[in-house]
């Protein structure tokens, strides 16, 4: 009955991704009722599912005697969780993936139990009927089919890092993105001393001061033991790389919130105001839960529902735009992201975000700083948004910054995180200084 249930919240996660909804939300709300455990299977599954869907796609096709983009999507929803079950999760055995999915088909597309029994006992039999185009042969199928990528973007890729980095690239994406949390704090082995008191298991990461990758625990675990953020090092390195941090402070697109609470509590200070903005007020939610659970340090945070092109703030030292962008370094921790973008999003981003940077530049004080960031491994939303920018703001200049390892920052000083060079997510961030 529980395997039931999970395998449901699965397929109803799906559906509303299907629908629009980001994958995070929607299986939070699927598998709300759900134990730990049904919940961590339910998870595996959603979420491989959508990492390797093109592979699944291309497995199906060869066992279906109907074309895998003509199926009703209830059908193909089925089919693709089926299918993963079957290849990548070794401890289901091969007759339950088969027969709960066939029960998911009598439920939501009965006409389609028996099509779908067919095909997965043909897949359960024969995996290896399959045949993948070669990657030396043809990188571009091979990335958009074994690699589970949208052509498009394959090709984009290919042409900026080239065959062996975007294959590494596409291969990290397929991979399950590992826990690190930030530690807060004047003094941070404090909080790795209670993580390891609370018997979780710690390693320190390369190239961060202050983050630390948990290999046993979860999440919650971790931060309900120490004065710590759930945050991937792609992301604290923006933190870092602002350098010190003045007491005036606006975070124009704040939310979730981690960047605001490591400017607040990695070294508290009394006299500090962040205003932290977002225009929604439902994605602030949970900036407000870490602001009630860390306590003093992050109550200099005030959260404000704002559209940061239009920013209810005066001028401050500091202001930190973590603009919307592709989140295309993103795409191992957020898999559904791919399957939603499509290549006019960069034009449309890229619009948002200059408009973006216009107000928060009205905001900087002379002689103070602007930082622009994003989580895109994209050109024209990263070093080409700030040429743009530069170009029409002659009273700002790059300035680059020193609180992290030089090989991180390029010859202009800007910020570039690549997760196949770096093994985290990607990022990018620019220090623009306004002439006093």
């Amino acid at each position: 009955m529980a395997a039931t249930a999970a395998r449901t919240a699965a397929l109803d996660t799906m559906s509303a991704v299907r629908a629009g909804s980001l994958a995070d939300r929607a299986f939070d709300e699927a598998a709300r009722g759900l134990d730990a455990r049904d919940r961590a299977w339910a998870q595996e599954l959603v979420y491989g599912t959508l990492r390797l869907r093109n592979r699944l796609d291309h497995h199906l096709a060869a066992h279906s005697s109907r074309r895998i983009d003509e199926l009703d999507p209830d059908t193909l929803d089925i089919l693709r969780l089926g299918a993963y079950q079957l290849l990548e999760m070794h401890s289901v055995p091969a007759y339950a993936a088969v027969s709960e999915s066939v029960e998911l088909a009598k439920a939501r597309a009965r006409r389609s139990a028996g099509f779908v029994n067919a095909v997965l006992q043909s897949l359960r039999r024969a995996p290896a009927a399959s045949t993948f185009p070669t990657p030396e042969q043809d990188p571009v199928a091979y990335l958009t089919t074994w690699g589970s990528h949208p052509r498009w973007l394959v090709e984009r890729w290919l042409r900026r890092f080239g065959h062996a980095a975007a294959r590494r690239l596409v291969e990290l994406n397929n991979t399950r993105p590992e826990l690190y949390v930030r530690a807060l704090g004047d003094d941070p082995a404090e909080a790795i001393g209670l993580l390891e008191r609370a018997n979780l298991e710690v390693e320190p990461v390369p190239l961060l001061a202050r983050a630390y990758r948990i290999t046993g625990g979860t999440a919650a675990a971790a931060v309900a033991a120490a004065p710590v953020i759930v945050q991937d090092p792609a992301a604290g390195l923006v933190v870092d790389y602002i350098g010190p941090v003045p007491d005036r402070i606006v975070d124009l697109a704040a939310a979730p919130g981690g960047k605001a609470v490591g400017l607040a509590c990695d070294r508290p200070s009394a006299g500090r105001i962040i205003g932290a903005a977002d225009i929604s007020y439902s994605r602030l939610d949970r900036l407000r839960e870490n602001v009630d659970r860390l306590g003093s340090c992050a109550r200099s945070i005030l959260p404000v529902v704002a559209d940061g092109r239009k920013p209810p703030f005066r001028e401050v030292d500091l202001v930190l735009l973590d603009a919307p962008c592709t989140g295309t370094g993103t795409f191992r921790r957020h898999p559904d992201a791919r399957w939603r973008l499509e290549p006019d999003d960069l034009e449309v981003l890229g619009s948002l975000q200059a408009e973006l940077l216009a107000a928060a530049a009205s905001l900087v004080r002379p002689g103070g700083l602007l930082v622009y960031a994003t989580c895109s491994l994209e050109p024209e939303e990263n070093e080409v948004q700030v040429r743009k920018f530069l170009a029409e703001h002659p009273d700002f200049a790059i300035e680059a910054g020193s609180g992290i390892d030089a090989a991180l920052v390029d010859a202009d000083g800007m910020l570039r995180v690549l997760p196949h060079e770096h093994g985290f997510d990607g990022s990018f961030a620019a220090r623009l200084r306004r002439s006093a």
